[in-house]
């Protein structure tokens, strides 16, 4: 139930931030957006500013007329002024500000907002962007105007604004992603996060030993041995005795030794210690080992706020470079007809991994989020029908063309394009639902 909430919680910020960016920037440059929402319809409640001008009796002073009365009193002399003031009423124009509340999916469906509508209407009152919390908590949406091509002579429209402002706001989301992840990696880097060091390093103390990789269809993969686990330092072997494995060369001569014959090897996943039989293989493959897992030696590394922030950077910059990298040799694999030999996640997968990384910890889950939104950031810019990266692609062609694309052409490409990557999702979620019934 956890991994679920947190999955929820990874997945909904993701896609808030995303559209966060696309709202901002719409704004930014004097595009009106009607709605801005977390979660998805159908919708909870809503905030709207409106604005307007109505007719204010106003007081405004016409004459001032001064009298003096002498008041004579034996012994004295009083003089006394009277002053008389002519006001006459005028209407001016003020300007009105107020926020209403919109329940339920329908504007209008409530007594209030029956009275709100009703005012707005009768004192021209506009209505400014829709603030909205919805019943589906998987990130948020924002609807700006003119995104499907119309009010191209309005100054507040999206498909009215020049190639550059269009650029801007379908991009803004893409940014904010690469943003974001470099806010956690920072975060993580602040707390203290796990990281290779050098073995021959006597200055570092608290070193781990920890598993960096797993290959598939191997004996680790097979007993349960997961990234991330901690291998502990004292080991009983098979008859008993105590182990004392201090580096990796420990550990890798440990379990070369132990080849053939099954062994309890004790691990820290998280907060648990477990206790995993495997057996080592005899004959393994070149590149493999007898367990099929490669080896870190870690410590955890803090820095100050402000090295962190520069740490982040860095760290966010390599992993995109890793990232994109990775994708042009799966694209390289499906030109040359070789098929896809890296593992593509879906819904599912993610959701699997999300329940892995939060037996781990705080660091781990904020690095899986940071991990997760380059890879959105990736392929939303990436030219795919319907995707941020598609719509760039027709603004890019139509300043080199001159002219506008067609809209009826360019969605019917974005609609058959949203087609197949609805497909294609059905498909990565049909495999992680069959690899992890196996």
């Amino acid at each position: 139930m956890i991994a679920i909430i947190v999955f929820i919680i990874i997945l909904g910020v993701l896609i808030f931030v995303h559209e966060l960016g696309h709202f901002v920037t719409a704004r930014r440059n004097g595009i009106k957006a009607s709605e801005f929402g977390f979660g998805f319809p159908p919708r909870i409640f809503g905030l709207q500013r409106i604005a307007g001008e109505e007719n204010k009796k106003e007081r405004e002073v016409e004459s001032v007329e001064v009298k003096s009365i002498d008041i004579k009193i034996p012994g004295e002399e009083i003089r006394e002024e009277i002053i008389t003031e002519k006001f006459h009423e005028k209407y001016i124009l003020a300007p009105i500000k107020k926020w209403r509340i919109i329940w339920g999916s329908q504007d209008g469906d409530d007594e209030n907002e029956k009275k709100d509508l009703s005012e707005a209407h009768e004192k021209k009152f506009r209505g400014g962007t829709i603030y909205s919390i919805n019943w589906i908590p998987l990130g948020g949406f924002v609807k700006i105007k003119g995104e499907d091509g119309g009010n191209k002579d309005d100054e507040d429209s999206f498909a009215g604004k020049s190639a550059w402002v269009r650029t801007k706001v379908l991009a803004a989301g893409v940014m904010m992603n690469f943003i974001l992840a470099w806010v956690l990696i920072s975060i993580v880097f602040m707390l203290g996060a796990p990281q290779a060091i050098d073995p021959n390093d006597k200055s570092i103390s608290n070193t781990k030993i920890q598993i960096s990789n797993v290959s598939a269809g191997t004996p680790a993969q097979l007993a349960g041995i997961k990234i991330g686990d901690e291998i502990l330092k004292n080991q009983k072997n098979s008859i008993g005795k105590n182990e004392n494995l201090s580096n990796i060369e420990d550990v890798q001569n440990y379990i070369k030794n132990n080849a053939g014959q099954e062994i309890n090897l004790e691990v820290k996943r998280g907060d648990q210690i477990l206790e995993i039989k495997v057996t080592p293989r005899k004959d393994a493959p070149e590149g493999q080992g007898p367990l099929g897992v490669s080896l870190a030696e870690t410590s955890i590394i803090k820095y100050p706020w402000y090295q962190a922030l520069w740490e982040g950077l860095k760290t966010t910059f390599n992993l995109t470079v890793a990232i994109l990298v990775a994708l042009g040799g799966i694209i390289k694999s499906l030109f040359m007809g070789n098929g896809v030999s890296a593992d593509v996640a879906g819904p599912v997968g993610i959701a699997v991994l999300t329940k892995e990384v939060t037996g781990l910890g705080l660091v781990y889950i904020l690095q899986f989020a940071a991990l997760l939104s380059i890879n959105l950031g990736i392929i939303n810019i990436l030219p795919i029908p319907a995707l941020d990266g598609g719509r760039i692609l027709f603004v890019i062609i139509e300043k080199i063309k001159g002219t506008p694309v067609s809209h009826k052409l360019e969605q019917t490409f974005h609609s058959v394009g949203f087609a197949l990557l609805i497909f294609l999702l059905i498909l990565i979620t049909f495999k992680d639902v069959m690899k992890f019934v196996k």
